[in-house]
């Protein structure tokens, strides 16, 4: 039987964490929460290290993936590459915009940028992801979030209470550098997202307001939202966004 929130001790399960493969972390999700352990993957330039962890311990893992309508071509050739490759269990869900109606009603008149970011996020990346739990109503939600991967992510923990998603984040990879996802990919023959041989690091969506390659020498996260105070599309954030708030 799942523990109540306040009876799991998250200051000993961190601690622990710290000094844990991610494979152990996922094998003790599904010991604790049972088969109501879902992921989330957006299939990017990483995505393919804690899909291959988290199949290994359940290979029928429901994969949450939204479906923008703005994500590269090359993203759903890789999520479909991967898709039958590893034989992945994927729920997609899309926002509920038409892409090209939402941008004339959005007043966004040039698709290759956004002037605002964080309305298109909201209503075509946070709704769907949202919509997503509230429709599958996991115990647990795997992600695949790295503390290396920006200021903001620095404070994350890897077991805490998701009150926006009403369940818990599991986030086995959370203290692993990029040296450590890609000797995974190199010792498991991973393929990388075809993007990444482009200089892109860090992929969203196509917008260059959203997602750019970046330079060899460059933060691989600084592809993303370049020149806005923006760091994150909001999925990960703890709090209850809406379209108007992001």
């Amino acid at each position: 039987m799942t523990l109540l929130n306040e009876q799991l001790d998250f200051a000993a399960l961190n601690e622990t964490f710290e000094k844990t493969h991610p494979s152990k972390i996922i094998e003790w999700a599904f010991a604790q929460f049972g088969p109501e352990v879902v992921m989330s993957s957006s299939f990017g330039e990483q995505a393919v290290v804690l899909l291959h962890l988290a199949i290994q311990v359940k290979p029928d893992i429901k994969v949450i993936f939204v479906d923008t309508g703005y994500l590269f071509p090359e993203t759903h050739q890789f999520m479909e590459e991967l898709r039958h490759r590893f034989e992945l269990n994927v729920w997609t869900y899309r926002t509920k915009n038409d892409p090209i109606a939402y941008l004339h009603h959005a007043g966004e008149e040039n698709p290759s940028f956004r002037k605002d970011t964080d309305a298109c996020c909201a209503v075509n990346k946070n709704e769907p992801f949202e919509r997503a739990f509230k429709e599958l109503t996991p115990k647990a939600w795997l992600r695949g979030t790295r503390r290396e991967q920006s200021d903001a992510r620095k404070g994350m923990q890897f077991v805490e209470w998701f009150k926006r998603y009403n369940c818990y984040a599991v986030s086995p990879l959370l203290n692993w550098t990029r040296k450590d996802v890609g000797k995974y990919m190199v010792q498991h023959k991973l393929p990388f997202h075809p993007l990444v041989e482009k200089g892109y690091l860090s992929i969203g969506c196509n917008p260059l307001s959203c997602t750019k390659p970046v330079l060899p020498w460059e933060d691989p996260r600084s592809g993303r939202w370049s020149g806005q105070a923006k760091v994150e599309c909001g999925v990960n954030l703890n709090n209850s966004l809406d379209s108007a708030n992001l």
